[in-house]
């Protein structure tokens, strides 16, 4: 079984998901402070790489989006 996120950076996938929901639907759909006050991508990038559980549910919510749109 291939990897579906083999190759995608993290940077690519948050950039993905804020172009498609913007931060304040990313924000209610993931509830992570750094969505929520004052989001960058910058900060989100950062607290992602530190925290696994958050990290899961941005990689989920991205292969639920390429999933529907392929």
């Amino acid at each position: 079984m291939s990897d579906p996120l083999h190759g995608i950076t993290l940077q690519a996938i948050l950039d993905r998901l804020v172009e498609h929901y913007g931060w304040e639907v990313l924000g209610r759909r993931i509830r992570i402070r750094c969505f929520m006050s004052d989001p960058s991508i910058k900060s989100s990038l950062t607290f992602l790489r530190k925290t696994p559980w958050a990290r899961l549910k941005v990689e989920r919510l991205y292969l639920a989006l390429v999933g529907e749109a392929e």
